[in-house]
């Protein structure tokens, strides 16, 4: 079995490879799935920069250095199965790579869904483990495909920190400040904050070109350019940084001073702006890590609990905003090294969904 690869170079994300090789056949217990398509968002650049701090190049190794395979939301079908619970032609949904094909060992399989227990997975997030089974799941789910991958990862990503913040009592602040707010973290971020009842103003961090977009989205009390954000009122504030500029990020802690009562970064969709090494006034900036506020609310409520409650909000979402997005399909492993490269240069904006499949 041949399979088709992008590699990412970890030392320089722009340099990418196209590798084309034999895959080992499935051993016992082990099913190979044919990935039918995945999206590429602003995500999937976090899980580069963070890859070697999270983990995320140990899912999919390569073996090679400096290479990794970059990973991705997307659907797959089983093609071959020595497993006595997974049949061939099932539908999955789940964490791949940037590749036509993955071979994979399911464990503590349910009906709904499986685990990769591949032993080089076994201290990874469990998040990131777990693949749909998706004849289980309604026909309206099924039917979603393209929007599951593309936004649910990242609204979902946005439902989380919304419970984080609530679940904090907002940290006393009178106002979240949501940086990148036209990303699909960072709208989604803006809706989920007033569905949980914040009572303060959600203001929206953008560029100047974005800002009309971000506006006709409705989902932020106020829209503020990076030009601007000195004119912000002085109080009590919340950060939740999607974008990964420092400077930016710094001179929101000089204009809040004692008033940033809490700052998190969750994405980098500037990844590569100038880095400021400074102690910041206020609370100090901390990464935002997903899978940690899951694994408290599954203590909390029960496993599974809080997923369920995103998963509906993502869907309700999706569908509200489905007329003000634009989805796109592209085929073959130069499109997907070509749409890499534009998303790294962040020349693909919230409003646009992109789906890759290796496919020719």
């Amino acid at each position: 079995m041949t399979v088709t690869e992008l590699w990412v170079d970890r030392t320089d994300f722009r340099n990418t490879r196209i590798v084309e090789a034999s895959q080992p056949e499935p051993g016992d217990g082990e099913i190979r799935v044919a990935i039918d398509k995945f999206a590429i968002t602003s995500n999937n650049v976090g899980y580069a920069v963070s890859g070697d701090m999270i983990g995320y190049w140990n899912f999919f190794p390569t073996g090679e250095a400096p290479w990794g395979k970059v990973t991705v939301w997307g659907m797959a079908d089983v093609v071959e199965s020595n497993s006595p619970d997974i049949k061939v032609g099932e539908r999955l949904y789940g964490f791949f790579p940037m590749s036509s094909h993955l071979v994979m060992t399911p464990g503590r399989v349910r009906d709904e869904h499986f685990m990769d227990v591949a032993p080089h997975r076994k201290e990874l997030p469990a998040l990131y483990n777990q693949y749909s089974r998706t004849a289980a799941e309604p026909a309206q789910m099924q039917a979603f495909e393209d929007e599951r991958c593309v936004f649910f990862p990242l609204f979902m990503t946005g439902f989380v920190i919304a419970d984080f913040l609530l679940d904090n009592d907002w940290f006393g602040a009178e106002q979240v400040v949501i940086g990148s707010v036209s990303s699909k973290t960072g709208y989604g971020l803006a809706r989920f904050i007033k569905d949980n009842g914040f009572q303060g103003r959600v203001v929206g961090l953008t560029s100047d070109r974005n800002k009309a977009f971000v506006e006709d989205l409705g989902l932020c009390d106020q829209v503020v350019i990076y030009d601007d954000i000195e004119t912000l009122d002085n109080v009590p504030s919340v950060y939740v940084d999607m974008s990964g500029d420092q400077p930016v990020r710094a001179r929101l802690h000089h204009h809040f001073g004692d008033n940033m009562k809490n700052s998190q970064f969750v994405g980098v969709t500037h990844w590569d702006a100038e880095q400021v090494e400074e102690t910041l006034p206020g609370s100090p900036p901390q990464f935002f890590f997903t899978p940690a506020q899951i694994d408290k609310r599954n203590a909390d409520w029960g496993p599974g609990v809080l997923m369920q409650k995103g998963s509906a909000a993502c869907a309700a979402l999706a569908m509200e905003l489905k007329g003000q997005l634009s989805m796109e399909s592209h085929r073959g492993a130069q499109a997907c090294a070509s749409v890499w490269r534009d998303m790294l240069d962040n020349k693909i904006s919230g409003q646009q969904g992109i789906m890759v499949s290796m496919k020719i």
